[in-house]
């Protein structure tokens, strides 16, 4: 996806969004230490999201790891009756991000899909490295297939997702649970990192003023896989992976105007060569991050019900 001006693929909202970004003129998040980072995108994650849904249920507990620790997660259901379950893991690089820069989008989730949303909130680095984000997330969604009947939720009805860094998470999950037996009723893949080494042409053609910056790629997974060598593993880049046949369905999300979109695609088209369902939705002009700026760019709203109507379907 080669192109002269990238920016003029943008639609006029989008524009906007960047425009006033660039006014703000704001620390980049890779110019700050990971706790800054962290810090930064709390405060601005809100600013042009969607007011959240009020749910009948809201709970926060922890599930324990494989080491001991204390994983915090949230889950929310728009009511009391055995609900299907997505178990979601937030973007951010494996770096930043948590459940409280994703509760709008889990909260519209449930509410639209009809489902219960288990946000999970995995360990980040660099204080904690490659592997633990994946075992974490693993952890979490092995521990909802044998306990979540205690939380009233229908573990026969069970699905994986994530956005960015989460939607890797949620890609090498999927892929786990096929090697383990657990049956997923859909992956859900938001704009998901796919490829060991940032070389496909969109890191290249949209490197720079499209929200997600080279520069914030380096910064994340130099914190989190600083070995290069570690970067081919399948639970980093799951375009890696040597067989995804039987894996769970899949509805990829992607952004137009994303470094990512090009791994996202190949990861699709990996999928369904092997015979996996395939539902993919590319947001025209759109870029990284869009998902969580429904107040600005109403594709963001589309996607909300895109993503939850492939839920739906899953589970039904």
């Amino acid at each position: 996806m080669s192109h002269r001006n990238p920016r003029a693929m943008l639609t006029p909202a989008m524009h906007g969004v960047l425009e006033r970004m660039a006014r703000a003129g704001q620390v980049p998040l890779h110019a700050l230490t990971p706790l800054q980072a962290r810090a930064a995108y709390e405060v601005n994650a809100g600013v042009l999201d969607l007011a959240p849904v009020k749910l009948h249920r809201v709970e926060n507990f922890t599930l324990p790891t494989r080491d001991g620790f204390d994983l915090p997660v949230r889950l929310v259901a728009p009511s009391d009756e055995p609900l299907p379950v997505l178990v979601y893991f937030h973007g951010g690089g494996f770096t930043i991000g948590s459940i409280a820069t994703h509760d709008v989008l889990c909260r519209h989730l449930s509410h639209l899909a009809h489902c219960a949303v288990l946000s999970v909130a995995y360990r980040l680095a660099p204080e904690h490295r490659f592997p633990v984000a994946f075992e974490d997330t693993w952890d979490a969604l092995t521990w909802v297939a044998e306990h979540g009947r205690n939380k009233g939720l229908d573990t026969t009805r069970m699905a994986v997702g994530g956005d960015s860094a989460g939607g890797t998470l949620a890609a090498a999950c999927a892929l786990q649970a096929r090697d383990a037996g657990l049956a997923l009723k859909l992956q859900l893949l938001i704009y998901p990192g796919c490829c060991a080494h940032q070389d496909t042409p969109s890191h290249k053609t949209f490197a720079h003023g499209f929200v997600l910056e080279n520069a914030h790629i380096d910064y994340f997974f130099d914190h989190y896989i600083p070995n290069r060598k570690d970067r081919e593993d399948w639970r980093f880049a799951p375009l890696l992976a040597d067989d995804v046949e039987g894996a769970a369905p899949a509805w990829l999300g992607l952004a137009e105007c994303d470094p990512l979109v090009d791994e996202g695609l190949q990861y699709a088209d990996k999928l369904r060569a092997a015979g996996v369902p395939v539902d993919l939705d590319i947001y025209r002009g759109v870029t990284h991050e869009f998902i969580k700026m429904g107040r600005a760019i109403p594709e963001a709203r589309r996607a909300h019900m895109d993503a939850a109507r492939a839920l739906k379907h899953a589970f039904s």
